[in-house]
Order: C-alpha cells, then structure tokens, then sequence
C-alpha cells in the first residue's frame, strides 16, 4: 500500500509541474477508484490539449493467486457531438507488477507485465466536480505467461480538480 501512495504521490506532484491551458475533456485532475474486473485506484492527469495520462493501482484476488499492478495510459480525448462533457477515448500504455501463486502446498510467484489498450467514455458533470468513465482495457499479457486478457472492464468514479 504504501507503494501505491507514493506512486499516487509522485504522479500528483509532476501534475503541479506541469501547467496546460486546454481542457478538452473538461477537467485537469482526478482521482477516485475503478470498479471491475479489478478494483483499485485511478489518477488522471491532463497533458495538454485533448491527451490524459492515466495512472491505475489495482489488484485482484481469490482462492488460487493474488496479483497487484500499476498501469500507465496515454489516452486522447475526442467529444461526442451534441453531448457537453462526454467524450470518447482511447489510448494505450503497460502494466507492471507481481503474482502470487498458491495452489494447496504449490507457491511461486512472478512478475506481471502486459502492454495495455484503452477504449472508453469519460463524462464530466458540469456543475459538480465529479467525472464517471467506462472503459475497455485489454491486455496482452507479456510475463509470467504470454496471454491475451479481454477481461478488463471498468467503471471509474473520480473527484476532479
């Protein structure tokens, strides 16, 4: 976890570093969590004009293995006619991170990589500082397995600044 808040940390940080006057997706800065096929905690921050760096620490678990990831996309941002503050994106990135197996006295664990694509819509809500997103995240799994994951839907709920 407190790997997570640093990396949170740092990415908000470069965010103050960084200044943009274009706001096409109608915000600079957010951060909430992502529920889906993993949850966790997502951070978007603006890199000029219609293009969001998103940095997602998620995690997902059950009987058989544990894993734990960060994520980073590049996404460029597109509005959809006639509907202020919704917009189309889409983008691609990679993910790093760690697995844990346990299957009953087997237990190994190795490291996660995957180059990522994004597809989705991003909703700001224009008189609360509120952003809602559903996305598509395939991934092709590069380590511990070669793999394609299609699995990786989500919806985002974030606090814009």
């Amino acid at each position: 976890m407190k790997k997570v808040f640093t990396i949170l940390c740092l990415a908000f940080i470069a965010t103050l570093a960084i200044h943009s006057t274009s706001k096409a997706q109608g915000y600079d800065n957010a951060i909430g969590g992502r529920f889906g096929a993993a949850n966790g905690v997502t951070f978007k921050t603006t890199l000029g004009e219609n293009k969001m760096l998103d940095l997602i620490a998620n995690f997902r678990s059950n009987n058989n293995y544990k894993y734990f990831r960060v994520t980073g996309l590049y996404e460029v941002y597109l509005p959809v006619t006639d509907a202020p503050g919704l917009n189309w994106y889409y983008g691609g990135g990679a993910s790093i991170g760690s697995v844990k197996y346990e299957y009953g006295p087997y237990n190994s664990s190795d490291l996660y990589l995957s180059v990522d694509g994004v597809l989705g819509l991003d909703y700001k809500f224009r008189d609360a500082p509120i952003n809602l997103s559903l996305d598509w995240k395939p991934a092709i799994q590069l380590a511990p397995d070669t793999d394609f994951d299609a699995s990786g839907v989500g919806l985002s709920l974030r606090f814009t600044f």
